[in-house]
């Protein structure tokens, strides 16, 4: 792991971010001392866990970002929401 001055940092951030986008990871620091690590973003690659599940049938999924519905889901009758909740969590 390469090391980078949080002034080299600065100066230089284009050219560090291009290394690290090549797959350098890079430890920052400040005065002598580690305060930060940089490293690469894991890509849509590392899916093959989801791709997994689809495929034992464990989910559906149609390849296509989840969706959050616009109303919340109301709760029926006369328990309360957090009740649900705590149950479902058990």
């Amino acid at each position: 792991m390469d090391t980078v001055g949080v002034r080299d940092l600065k100066a230089n951030l284009s050219r560090h971010l291009k290394r690290v986008r090549a797959g350098a990871r890079l430890l920052v620091t400040d005065r002598g001392r580690s305060i930060a690590t940089i490293v690469p973003v894991v890509q849509q690659a590392d899916q093959a866990w989801l791709h997994r599940l689809v495929a034992e049938g464990k989910v559906h999924w149609n390849g296509q970002k989840s969706r959050v519905p616009k109303k919340g889901v109301a709760a029926t009758g006369k328990r309360l929401t957090s009740d649900i909740v705590l149950e479902d969590r058990r």
